[in-house]
């Protein structure tokens, strides 16, 4: 192999050129001063044929590097946090959905149907006589165990958010804050966004027909169900809406940056909203 001084910064240098995890490894860690000629100092150096084989290595060490980084962001605590929530959700909806099928089936072969997630559970204790209640009571069967798994991903949730990001879980509540996370897309993101954009995360639709001119501009998203904004007067929901928005903002950044429990930020909160609500009051 001809050395030359230069060589040693190349993200190539004491590689074989058969070794794509060094390789890979490489293309993520290493870093250089100043830019050169690469493909001339791989040739070099031994680890290409060509500039052609050069930028084939190249292409197949970047690749592989993207795959690498690509699965560790999605073992993330966050991201993990992201499809519990999405699931919990999805489970919830598919069991008051195929309740309504379930309450409409039994109506027709049980005086006593129930109704709802709650009227599926009795029913699925039944002893079936025949093929037909055999099936009905089959589906609300599945119908309680979609209700219970989502309650078990629900304390899941519950458990987890205060440790992935523990001021915003105390800040708006855990299964607000993982659904605020999973909206984002992951708590770095979330941590990037501006609090305007925080306030509105979940009222994408009408956000979209507000910019179309078909609809005035939304003043909150999925941060309503937080009792600072619900339960504050319609009159004053917008304010209510920036004020939790720009706080949670802070608390995404503390929890991705630093991890660091700052419970002042929901003093300053509870201050904030007590101002808007008296405001309310004195009107």
């Amino acid at each position: 192999m001809n050395e030359r001084s230069s060589t040693g910064a190349a993200w190539f240098a004491d590689i074989d050129p058969g070794d794509m995890g060094a390789a890979t490894e490489a293309i993520r860690e290493r870093t250089a001063d100043a830019p050169l000629n690469w493909p001339s100092e791989a040739i070099d150096a031994e680890f290409a044929d060509d500039e052609a084989d050069y930028y084939a290595k190249l292409r197949e060490a970047t690749l592989e590097s993207t795959h690498d980084a690509v699965r560790e962001r999605e073992k993330a605590d966050d991201q993990q946090l992201k499809h519990s929530v999405r699931a919990m959700d999805d489970c919830d909806r598919t069991a008051n959905e195929l309740a309504e099928r379930v309450a409409e089936w039994a109506g027709t072969l049980f005086e006593d149907a129930g109704t709802g997630v709650d009227g599926a559970r009795d029913l699925a204790e039944r002893d079936p006589a025949g093929p037909t209640e055999r099936r009905v009571v089959s589906l609300a069967e599945r119908v309680a165990s979609l209700a219970d798994e989502s309650d078990d991903l629900r304390e899941y949730v519950e458990r987890q958010a205060g440790t992935v990001a523990p001021n915003l879980a105390a800040m708006a509540g855990p299964v607000l804050a993982a659904r605020l996370i999973a909206l984002a897309g992951g708590l770095d993101s979330l941590a990037k966004m501006p609090s305007g954009t925080v306030q509105v995360l979940g009222a994408e639709d009408a956000l979209f027909a507000h910019l179309r001119g078909r609809a005035s501009s939304p003043k909150h998203g999925v941060i309503y169900t937080h009792e600072y904004v619900r339960g504050t007067a319609p009159e004053h929901r917008g304010s209510a809406s920036r004020a939790l928005a720009g706080k949670l903002t802070i608390a995404a950044r503390i929890d991705h940056y630093s991890g660091e429990r700052k419970p002042e930020i929901d003093r300053e909160l509870d201050e904030r909203i007590e101002t808007i609500r008296a405001r309310g009051e004195s009107e």
